[in-house]
């Protein structure tokens, strides 16, 4: 697999994680408790992926240092980064929500 579709596998699991995190909060919203547990696992299954692939794409660059960063490499982890912070802040809603609906 070349360098490309290296990030372009980290870029789309990164997305799905982020997409999931986000249904979690909208699940919430709406009071789906299930729905909610079933995107956070959902977006832990693809923050995995991420990570899996973020691994692969370090180790090749330690192996090969003249394959270089690259705008598409940078673009990826801006992907990743961005999305383990929405999976935290969808964390915090899911629970804010729990407390809120409670209480009415």
């Amino acid at each position: 697999m070349d360098f490309e579709e290296q990030a372009m596998r980290l870029i789309v699991s990164a997305g799905n994680a982020k997409s999931s995190a986000m249904n979690a909060i909208a699940q919430a919203k709406g009071g789906n408790w299930e729905g909610v547990r079933a995107a956070l696992a959902e977006s832990d299954a693809a923050m995995i992926e991420a990570h899996k692939e973020q691994t692969n794409i370090l180790q090749e660059s330690l192996d090969n240092p003249e394959q270089g960063t690259g705008m598409l490499m940078v673009h990826a982890q801006d992907h990743l980064m961005t999305a383990i912070t929405i999976m935290d802040l969808a964390r915090e809603f899911c629970d804010l929500y729990e407390i809120i609906q409670k209480q009415e």
